[in-house]
């Protein structure tokens, strides 16, 4: 070690010679000689093994956004939180992490997938798997038994993401929730609402709600004769119908759950039915599941929904899916979930969904849970799925070629004149003190088409412009960058005059 150390000592020196020569404008022969000394001793050097290559990189299932993504993400978030505030919600933050404990357990199949933090010799944690758990011990903790809150954080799930369709290791969650004793289904038909307001404020594309109850689930499992035991690891074989076909969700059941074949064909007569109100109707009178009680629960509450619903005017969103099971372990009773729908090719076809873009549903017992005395809170809510929204946002604009503004400068001050920065740095600075969104450049001098350039880059509207004559006659003049008029404006109205011309409603694009 200690000769490598004087060899790389001997070649930091050779360099730095080599360097000088160079400096002192020698001879090419002398350089070159000295340059052939300098190679033969990183020859003698011989490849670098210890050191190791660091690769620039973000880590498996996360990305960095560029300002044009978190503008679109702005965007977003700014549509999603102005209808939670429509709606009455008030905001909580939680810790990323929580105790291991806390998530343990809530989560059915998909625990394994709970990122759990290293032992640092104190409590054992582990990240956040969603927003749910982590308010359901908000609630108990703090005794709370009535609250409509909303809250938008980041998630972490040790997955194998396909981060081109929107999934990932991080990512946010936009979560709204009403806890509460109230009457049946109509806190339940507000969030299926808020679901369908954020999604066609969003506009992008048409959407079908899938609703479905546990009870009735788990009626129609126990009357096709599935084991008790077994309730919850088919529930997530049932879920997984959108993605595949019923003979590998069949195959999956009996090879690899151990499910009666027979069993398998009964459920599978319930799960591939799909329709409005009038489904839930024939399901009533189904001479089987009518006899179940949790069932019959479960019929009654979708047929007052779907009453709601029409008066909510969005029933002809809505479609009661058995085959809807969402695989979370603490949900109790009413299930849905958002997709997306593709144009269907020919006439008379199904549309096709492309993918889940929100979900939700009651989970009355969750809260319970982390009470001493097993005091219940029940609950309902609805989860916005922000990261799958921002990938088609984002393509859609690839896909038009929109240009998208990474600032919300009202506008640039800028001079026409040389000696002018004195007037400038007033100018912007009684803009930002009145809250206009203000920039200059960083130049002591620019040249005005440098200015009005970087106004047209940068999608700023307005360029307030300070001359001479205009100091002398006490204006400002404004000029639009898009249209390329410009007026003359009165130094103490150009404010009113920004905000008057500036002022547009809210667009994700």
């Amino acid at each position: 070690m200690a000769e490598r150390a004087a060899l790389e000592e001997l070649v930091r020196l050779q360099g730095e010679h080599v360097r000088e020569l160079k400096q002192q404008k020698a001879s090419a022969e002398q350089i070159e000689e000295e340059v052939s000394k300098l190679l033969k001793l990183k020859a003698q050097l011989g490849p670098d093994e210890g050191k190791h290559k660091f690769v620039l990189k973000t880590p498996k299932g996360t990305r960095d956004y560029n300002p044009r993504q978190m503008a679109v993400r702005e965007k977003v978030f700014d549509i999603i939180i102005s209808c939670f505030k429509r709606h009455g919600a008030e905001v909580i933050d939680t810790p990323v992490f929580e105790l291991k404990e806390t998530l343990t357990g809530k989560y059915g199949e998909d625990s394994k997938l709970i990122y759990d933090l290293k032992d640092q010799g104190g409590e054992l944690l582990s990240l956040r798997y969603d927003l749910t758990v982590p308010f359901a011990r908000y609630l108990a903790m703090n005794k709370l038994t009535n609250i409509k809150r909303y809250h938008i954080a980041k998630v972490y799930r040790r997955d194998n993401p396909a981060m081109t369709r929107g999934r990932y290791r991080e990512f946010y969650q936009c979560d709204f929730d009403i806890a509460g004793q109230f009457d049946p289904m109509i806190p339940d038909a507000e969030c299926l609402k808020i679901m369908c307001e954020i999604l066609n404020s969003l506009q992008i594309g048409d959407f079908l709600v899938k609703v479905n109850d546990r009870r009735i689930l788990d009626g129609m499992f126990a009357i096709c004769g599935v084991p008790d035991s077994k309730f919850r690891t088919i529930c997530s074989s049932v879920d997984k119908l959108d993605k595949v076909s019923w003979e590998e969700v069949k195959n999956e059941m009996v090879g690899e759950k151990g499910l009666a074949p027979e069993v398998a064909d009964r459920i599978g007569d319930y799960v591939q039915q799909h329709g409005g109100v009038s489904l839930v109707e024939q399901l009533l009178q189904d001479p089987k599941l009518s006899q179940n009680k949790q069932a019959l629960e479960g019929l009654g509450d979708l047929k007052l929904l779907f009453e709601y619903l029409t008066l909510f005017g969005i029933a002809d969103k809505i479609s009661f899916d058995l085959s809807l099971a969402r695989g979370l372990d603490y949900y109790t009773g009413v299930i849905y979930e958002a997709v997306l729908l593709q144009t269907a090719a020919q006439a008379g076809e199904e549309p096709l969904g492309v993918g889940s873009v929100a979900a939700g549903g009651r989970y009355d017992g969750l809260v319970g849970m982390f009470d001493p005395k097993g005091r219940k809170v029940p609950c309902v809510g609805l989860s916005i799925g922000v990261e799958r929204i921002f990938s088609i946002v984002e393509q859609r604009l690839e896909a038009l070629e929109e240009k998208v503004r990474t600032t919300e400068t009202q506008v640039l001050v800028a001079s026409a004149q040389k000696k002018l920065l004195e007037e400038r740095l007033k100018l912007v600075s009684e803009l930002w003190d009145a809250g206009i969104k203000a920039e200059l450049l960083y130049k002591k001098n620019p040249k005005l088409l440098n200015q009005l350039q970087y106004c047209e880059e940068a999608g700023i509207p307005l360029v307030a412009i300070i001359g001479e004559q205009e100091l002398k006659d006490g204006v400002i003049k404004l000029r639009s960058v898009a249209s390329r008029e410009e007026v003359d404006v009165r130094r103490e109205d150009l404010v009113k005059e920004i905000k008057r011309r500036t002022s547009q409603p809210l667009c994700i694009c």
